[in-house]
């Protein structure tokens, strides 16, 4: 379930009341006039299946109430209630299965941002694969794949590419392009201290890595693990099971082919970075394929869904 706050001009809340009464799967549904202050209205509140709530907050858009006064939207994680469990029986579908395409657009604005932080994460992760793939170290691979938040702009784009949001799609690019180009120039910077240390060296990039060899000679399983990742990767987003999103980090070696191709960069090993790049591009154009395919896929089944619902109802 999930609960909406609204503050509504008084004179738009009978319209606001009677929209939520005709929503199948809304029960709870509370007003409070006069209870706004700024802006000033009246604060009305209910509490809508997940699998009903994307069509009410999009008819709540529609009547302008994000503009003249505000839709907050929360998860509710336990509701003890009869009518809660009725109001859900009643809306159609799932709600695991459901997408809440503002809360998708919100979440991959936010995740999609160039940042301060964005980058500090995607260059540790990198310099963390870097020292992984010198070492032939397995575990400092998957530590890198988890550390990386490069999955927040490829959602940006397979949500920009389905909802046909420009800004977005631009926004996320910028992101994935000039993040990577960062953490790759500083990784660079950060081999070539390691070398001066004696850290990293030559001989151990050359070297026999059976544990880390697959990420600078990319193959077909390269872009077929990439395409069923980035397919579990939207699935985990949209449904809110965020634990998978984890899995779905540790399964595809982006940022340690950046790591790779940098390192072998400063070392003038120019094929293997050549190698390392492209599976870089393998992997980062499988997720948005996969990932875009995924959200067409689910809009596409619950508009069927919805129609079969207005069928039988009328």
């Amino acid at each position: 379930m999930l609960h909406l706050r609204m503050i509504t001009p008084a004179d738009r809340t009978d319209e606001v009341v009677s929209l939520i009464e005709r929503t199948v799967g809304t029960t709870h549904l509370a007003v409070v006039p006069g209870a706004a202050r700024n802006p000033q209205g009246d604060l009305v509140m209910c509490d809508v299946a997940r699998e009903a709530g994307d069509k009410l907050i999009g008819a709540l858009r529609d009547l302008g109430i994000h503009e003249t006064g505000s839709i907050a939207v929360e998860n509710i994680d336990l509701s003890l209630s009869k009518r809660a469990d009725k109001a859900e029986d009643e809306a159609p579908g799932e709600g695991v299965d459901a997408v809440l395409w503002e809360h998708l657009e919100e979440a991959t604005h936010e995740e999609s941002t160039l940042s301060v932080t964005y980058l500090a994460f995607l260059t540790l992760a990198t310099m963390i694969a870097a020292c992984g793939v010198v070492l032939d170290n397995a575990i400092l691979i998957v530590g890198a794949m988890a550390v990386g938040p490069e999955f927040g702009p490829l959602a940006g784009i397979c949500t920009a590419l389905v909802q046909r949001a420009p800004r977005l799609a631009w926004r996320s690019c910028v992101a994935l392009i000039v993040g990577f180009a960062a953490a790759m120039l500083l990784t660079v910077g950060f081999s070539n201290l390691m070398d001066a240390l004696d850290l990293f060296s030559r001989a151990k990039l050359d070297a026999d890595r059976p544990n880390t060899a697959f990420i600078y000679a990319p193959d077909e399983f390269s872009f077929v693990v990439a395409l069923l990742a980035g397919a579990a990767g939207m699935l985990s987003l949209t449904s809110a099971k965020s634990g998978a999103l984890v899995g779905v980090a540790i399964s595809v070696t982006t940022v340690p082919a950046a790591a790779n191709a940098a390192v072998a960069f400063s070392f003038s090993e120019y094929e293997q970075a050549w190698g390392s790049t492209e599976q870089l591009l393998l992997n980062l154009l499988g997720i948005v394929l996969a990932g875009t395919l995924t959200l067409l896929a689910q809009k596409g089944l619950w508009a069927l869904q919805h129609r079969r619902t207005a069928q039988r109802s009328g």
